[in-house]
């Protein structure tokens, strides 16, 4: 009996989670309270995403991909302001 390797993630796979882990690296700059709340909305976003987005329509997680890392370079600028 082998141990068997996790499956290959594709390289869209391997930026969403790259972002995922950003948005939580992020959170921890901030107070105790933000922390949780940015925390539990990024989980919500990320698995309603999943959820509803056809893992075949490229354009749109491109999309939605570009307007994340826009969000995530506001949450890392220390003018960031609920």
């Amino acid at each position: 009996m082998g141990a068997s390797s996790p499956p290959r993630l594709s390289g869209m796979q391997k930026q969403v989670l790259s972002l995922y882990r950003g948005f939580l690296r992020a959170a921890r700059a901030k107070s105790a309270e933000d922390r949780q709340q940015i925390e539990s909305l990024v989980s919500s976003e990320f698995r309603c995403n999943a959820k509803e987005v056809d893992r075949k329509n490229f354009p749109y997680i491109e999309y939605l991909l570009r307007c994340a890392k826009k969000q995530l370079d506001q949450l890392r600028s220390p003018d960031f302001v609920r």
